[in-house]
């Protein structure tokens, strides 16, 4: 099964620049310093969009649903622009009511 709707699928700026990409944020630091590894930076966010819209095209397991909506999980290969490569695992939700996924999260699959 794909992520329903994956077209459309929402990533805000500030959630890749601001909280993935930020050396500075108290939790996305950690999770930056992973994505820095493959070349990621917080001026060039773009990239990692892009490389997150290029999971969506893999298989997706379903995770929970709450009154707020259904998560789900995409995991697949990251390269970045340096290269390297890891696994990855993108983290959506699809509020209730709603049929656009919404991007939550990333982080290296374990």
């Amino acid at each position: 099964m794909k992520l329903p709707n994956a077209d459309t699928a929402i990533i805000p700026a500030e959630k890749l620049r601001d909280y993935l990409l930020s050396s500075e944020h108290l939790i996305g630091r950690y999770k930056a310093a992973f994505f820095r590894s493959l070349g990621y930076r917080d001026v060039d966010w773009e990239a990692l969009e892009a490389g997150i819209r290029e999971l969506l095209s893999g298989e997706v397991d379903e995770l929970e649903a709450t009154d707020y909506g259904k998560k789900y999980a995409v995991t697949g290969n990251l390269t970045g622009p340096n290269g390297r490569s890891a696994a990855v695992v993108s983290v959506w939700i699809i509020l209730a009511g709603e049929d656009t996924p919404r991007f939550i999260t990333a982080y290296p699959e374990e």
